[in-house]
């Protein structure tokens, strides 16, 4: 069995009368890449902020890389790497003077700096770049920056708070291999929180969902899936109606019903032989669909049978730790 390298029990923290985040348990081997999903203000970035100790626990206890956060940070910030929203990096600096500091404030001599840097920039693709000035970087380029500097000091385990966030399809996909890479052929324990579905699912061997500061379903993608069922029909109305829904639920094959701002969401086993009757019996009911897709279900299916709402448009304003209590200290 694989050493823990995340342990939580009931982590919670509290701003004022509000819980961002509300008792989380969590065990996460060593070696895995854990995807930790969820809406904005669902309490992801505050998570990730008391296991890289920049903010203590309400209550709760937290063990990453085999040290507690409260009792002794210093050690867990040894062995960790740590990649924020927002990059801390001063665009005066060159990006090989960058990695060349962190490695320094890491305690690694000159020799071993030259090694570690060389050794980043095999797994993290920035070229050329890499003896300009940061200023000049584009977007894509200062991630994989400071993914280079969270790994300079060969952490056992990697924090990466939404690291595409704001980047183009193709910047994000390079982003995905590196992380890969690095996993595969480093071992690394990665702890990735998104709120992009196609991240967690590329990405993560076992998925946390969380809402409103708690953890509502865990396991891989492919398994929280199935708990949707095989098909999922999505009806888009002029109006939904009491009438249409009652209608739709009263079809033989369909399990579950959601309906949201002229969309039904219906679970079934077979979508391609419940599509046909689902199209009638709305018709009966004066609702005609507008269109019908039959699609093979998502995690935001699963977050919407969980919560009632979909994960990308979020469950509820902002949690205050989220935005008010956010930092750009990066430990690295």
């Amino acid at each position: 069995m694989s050493p823990i390298a995340i342990a939580t029990e009931g982590i919670a923290r509290q701003y004022g009368h509000m819980w961002a985040v509300d008792g989380v348990d969590l065990t996460i081997p060593a070696g895995e890449i854990y995807g930790f999903l969820g809406p904005n203000g669902a309490g992801k970035s505050t998570l990730v902020r008391m296991l890289c100790t920049l903010l203590r626990p309400t209550r709760g206890r937290a063990r990453v890389a085999g040290h507690d956060v409260a009792h002794h940070p210093e050690q867990v910030r040894l062995r960790i790497g740590v990649a924020l929203q927002d990059a801390a990096l001063d665009d005066r600096q060159t990006g090989r003077e960058l990695l060349d500091l962190q490695a320094r404030l890491y305690g690694l001599n000159r020799d071993e700096r030259r090694v570690q840097v060389q050794h980043v920039l095999g797994l993290v693709d920035i070229g050329d770049a890499i003896d300009r000035r940061i200023g000049t970087y584009s977007g894509g380029m200062k991630r994989r920056l400071d993914l280079a500097a969270a790994l300079v000091h060969d952490p056992e385990v990697l924090f990466l708070d939404e690291p595409t966030t704001g980047l183009d399809p193709v910047s994000r996909a390079a982003v995905w291999e590196e992380v890969r890479s690095l996993n595969r052929e480093l071992g690394t324990t990665i702890f990735l929180t998104t709120q992009y579905l196609e991240e967690a699912d590329e990405l993560a061997q076992r998925v946390g969902i969380i809402a409103q500061g708690r953890l509502v379903a865990e396991g891989p993608p492919d398994e929280l899936k199935r708990r949707v069922g095989a098909d999922v029909i999505v009806v888009r109305l002029a109006r939904v109606t009491d009438a249409a829904v009652a209608a739709v639920r009263a079809v033989p094959g369909v399990d579950d019903v959601r309906a949201e701002r002229g969309e039904l969401t219906i679970r079934t086993g077979d979508g391609p032989s419940t599509v046909g009757p689902v199209s009638v019996a709305l018709h009966d009911a004066g609702t005609p669909a507008a269109s019908l897709t039959v699609r093979t279900p998502t995690l935001d299916d699963v977050f919407l049978q969980l919560t009632g709402s979909r994960l990308q448009e979020g469950d509820a304003a902002a949690v205050p730790g989220e935005a008010a209590h956010a930092t750009t200290e990066s430990v690295r």
